[in-house]
């Protein structure tokens, strides 16, 4: 099952992402087979968020994984949207 995931970052926490953002990628990677595709929101150069398309088998994983990521763990996020999704269009996932 796939999944949409918004992530907003907390105002003022560009230090608190970068910190962490190897410990992020590295537990995104671990997890790669249900991370389909992923990246962060831009204002301009500077990261304010994130999104993801988990592949999931419901939502109960698809937050247990969230919960993990080092991002969430250091309290990076204000506010995280989790959407059941489907593709419709575009590439398989």
């Amino acid at each position: 099952m796939l999944f949409a995931v918004l992530c907003y970052d907390k105002p003022d926490h560009l230090d608190l992402r970068m910190s962490t953002r190897a410990a992020h990628l590295a537990y995104l990677d671990r997890h790669a087979a249900h991370v389909k595709l992923g990246g962060p929101f831009l204002d301009g150069e500077k990261p304010i968020g994130s999104m993801l398309i988990l592949d999931c088998a419901d939502e109960a994983a698809a937050r247990a994984l969230l919960a993990e990521d080092p991002y969430a763990q250091a309290g990076l996020f204000e506010r995280v949207e989790l959407r059941a999704w489907k593709r419709v269009v575009g590439a398989e996932l």
